[in-house]
């Protein structure tokens, strides 16, 4: 019967003369995954998206955090105190988050796996746990960075044993840039890629734009839409992704490494990246900074990193920067958002 209803759906669609959009979904990096393709060529769409999930699942298990990787390799070898020489792919992954997490004041830095770990978060299930409280107190004291990385070339060495690798918070957005130049490469022009909420839009929906919606951090449904247009990029963190609760108290996966806890004081931060290199890290990676500064530190840090940006704080309360709320449809229902200029 569900072969059959989907069935008359399409012929439905084909008898109202409307385009097939193509759809190919997986689960990776935690998370639902999905590629939209409005591409006349059935087959050529699909060897497209195909492809796209193969890349998808190829990062994945390279760079994945806690199980046996490219990435976990070389967290062993800096524990130890060693040298590596890793591969040049690696090397600018590692180098692009110097970079970005310099720009956000470290305070999104990739190089805190460890205390990822101590929190229970480098994990697919996870308890509701305290770290040890002397462990925490070890690790801020060792205050390991990215930034103690030095590459020579390929040969990469960190001055503090302390440092792990962990880059969950950029690498769905490294996947949309790599999705949008495979898709190109393919011949695919009209594309939506969604990675758990992280969107990238390339060219339109047979002339229409790409229409997204923003998860409510706090409701089922949307918080706002909007229209995608070609080469743009959506990122959105929330403390409603990775969670535990204890008395009633929420611990995120989001941790700030200045206390070397998760952040409280908001619920969820949307940016939105106009077309440009990277276009796609940017999205995933910049939401994280402007999460952990804060109600009064987040809008002029957004400035600061050229981005354009919503803020839902602890309370409820919303904020969004003038350019965004000028793009967004907010659901019914909602108190009326801050629009900062």
């Amino acid at each position: 019967m569900r072969w059959f209803g989907l069935l008359i759906s399409l012929l439905l669609l084909a008898a109202c003369g409307k385009p097939t959009v193509h759809t190919q979904e997986s689960f990776v990096f935690g998370t639902r995954v999905e590629v939209l393709v409005a591409e006349a060529d059935a087959t050529r769409a699909n060897r497209a998206a195909s492809a796209v999930l193969q890349e998808f699942d190829r990062l994945h298990r390279t760079f994945h955090a806690w199980k046996p990787s490219e990435l976990t390799t070389l967290n062993e070898r800096i524990a130890a105190g060693q040298s590596a020489q890793v591969t040049p792919e690696l090397a600018q992954l590692i180098a692009d988050a110097q970079a970005m997490a310099a720009t956000g004041h470290h305070l999104f830095d990739p190089g805190i796996g460890r205390l990822i770990a101590l929190w229970g978060f480098q994990s697919d299930e996870f308890r509701a746990q305290l770290p040890p409280a002397e462990e925490i107190a070890a690790w801020q004291a060792a205050a390991p960075s990215i930034a103690d990385i030095g590459l020579d070339d390929q040969q990469l060495r960190s001055k503090k044993p302390e440092v792990a690798l962990d880059f969950g918070g950029y690498l769905k957005g490294i996947a949309l840039d790599r999705a949008a130049a495979l898709l190109r490469e393919q011949g695919v022009a009209n594309a939506l890629i969604n990675i758990g909420g992280n969107v990238m839009a390339l060219g339109s929906k047979y002339g229409e734009p790409w229409r997204i919606g923003i998860q409510h951090p706090r409701q089922p449904g949307t918080l706002a839409t909007m229209m995608l247009r070609d080469g743009e990029a959506v990122g959105t963190s929330g403390d409603y992704q990775r969670f535990f609760e204890i008395d009633g108290k929420r611990y995120c996966h989001l941790l700030d490494p200045r206390t070397a806890s998760p952040v409280s004081h908001t619920q969820a931060v949307t940016v939105l990246v106009s077309p440009r290199p990277q276009a796609g890290m940017r999205s995933d990676a910049g939401s994280k900074p402007l999460f952990i500064a804060g109600k009064e530190a987040w809008y002029g840090l957004a400035r600061e990193m050229e981005l354009d940006a919503l803020r839902v704080d602890a309370d409820g309360s919303i904020e969004v920067t003038r350019a965004f709320a000028d793009r967004l449809k907010f659901s019914a229902g909602l108190p009326a958002p801050s629009i900062l200029n």
